[in-house]
């Protein structure tokens, strides 16, 4: 099985950053792809952006060009820098990750979420 754990949300204002960080446990073979998706009350879950092992990261269209996935394969840590931020961007955000965890068990394991509110 797969745990992640995230840490970094808070508050902050409009115009500032934040920082997330995850960190992969337990006991797995191959983490195909971690990344990070947000959920906004009352609405689905959101890709906010994800990294493929070996492979360049993809980004959610509302967060283009203010956020930056960098991916640590070696520690199984992935982390989301956030700047410009927005009123909009508040939400529960989730570690996300597509990994095989044994010879016949591969799936998308999540988070618990953390919560990122942007205020003035």
């Amino acid at each position: 099985q797969v745990q992640l754990v995230e840490s970094g949300g808070g508050s902050v204002q409009p115009g500032g950053s934040l920082r997330l960080s995850c960190a992969a446990s337990g006991s797995f073979v191959n983490m195909y792809a971690m990344g990070w998706y947000r959920q906004k009350p009352g609405k689905q879950r959101e890709l906010v952006g994800i990294a493929t092992k070996g492979g360049s990261p993809t980004y959610g269209d509302s967060v283009k060009g203010r956020c930056t996935i960098s991916r640590d394969n070696d520690k199984n840590t992935v982390d989301l820098q956030m700047d410009a931020l927005k009123p909009e961007d508040t939400a529960v955000y989730y570690c996300n990750a597509f990994a095989q965890a044994s010879s016949t068990l591969t799936g998308t394991y999540w988070g618990q979420g953390t919560q990122v509110t942007v205020s003035s």
